[in-house]
């Protein structure tokens, strides 16, 4: 019985082992940023710190932004749209994630703001899998949250904001093969009152980072960087308007 036992035991962390070292073989199969981004923006720009990939003004406005990234995909390739962030006086923290998945990783804001003690509000948002992480975040923690981001992503049916007056953007796209328009609908029922949408025309999932073509995705009809101005433009006015209420 007791060598029945051993092995069975035996047997559970050979599977254990074999299940774990499968997914990190696949979390490690990364989109990594596109020579795009690298001509848009020079590493130096951007500072690597305690698991953010961090983009800093010059002249801080006391605000913080983190950003968790899609499944798979590099914190980099998001830097273009935190680099035209920073230039508004937004200190960015793009989170470089457990395994390169944002949902074992939740917490990362809570670490972000440890870094940044002296700003006093902080956004939070994500693309797609990351943006569902952001919104776990910001629902346990409403009240250190001034708003979420969405960029081609949705809350969980666990993450409802409908009865809160949590500002929110969503910015989805049009050609977007993953988190499709039709999901980004079925899923307005869990965002607040207070929640901005906005439809890029022509854009899809992969191109609200810049790291290339995304499996599963649609083909876009408007170029990336075109992409990220529009997404650029319509955060930024989103934002200043949060300042003036």
């Amino acid at each position: 019985m007791k060598k029945i036992i051993k092995y069975g035991l035996i047997s559970i962390v050979v599977v254990l082992l074999i299940v774990f070292g499968g997914f990190y073989i696949w979390s490690e199969q990364t989109y990594k940023p596109s020579e795009q981004l690298h001509d848009s923006v020079n590493e130096k720009e951007w500072q690597v710190q305690k698991g953010f990939i961090t983009l800093e003004p010059n002249k801080s406005n006391g605000t913080g932004i983190v950003l968790y990234p899609g499944a798979k995909v590099e914190p980099e390739a998001y830097a273009y749209y935190g680099k035209q962030l920073a230039a508004e006086g937004y200190t960015v923290m793009i989170a470089d994630v457990a395994f390169h998945f944002a949902l074992l990783d939740v917490n990362k804001a809570a670490e972000a703001k440890k870094l940044y003690p002296q700003l006093k509000q902080w956004y939070i948002g994500g693309h797609s899998l990351g943006g569902v992480a952001a919104a776990s975040y910001a629902y346990k923690n409403q009240d250190e949250v001034a708003g979420i981001i969405f960029l081609g992503s949705y809350p969980s049916e666990s993450s409802d904001f409908a009865d809160t007056d949590m500002p929110i953007l969503s910015l989805y796209a049009e050609y977007d093969g993953l988190s499709t328009v039709e999901k980004i609908n079925e899923t307005k029922h869990l965002l607040s009152k207070e929640t901005t949408m906005h439809e890029i025309k022509g854009g899809n999932h992969a191109q609200f980072g810049m790291y290339g073509k995304q499996k599963g995705d649609k083909e876009a009809k408007i170029s990336a960087i075109e992409q990220q101005r529009e997404m650029v433009l319509t955060t930024k006015t989103w934002l200043e308007n949060q300042e003036k209420k």
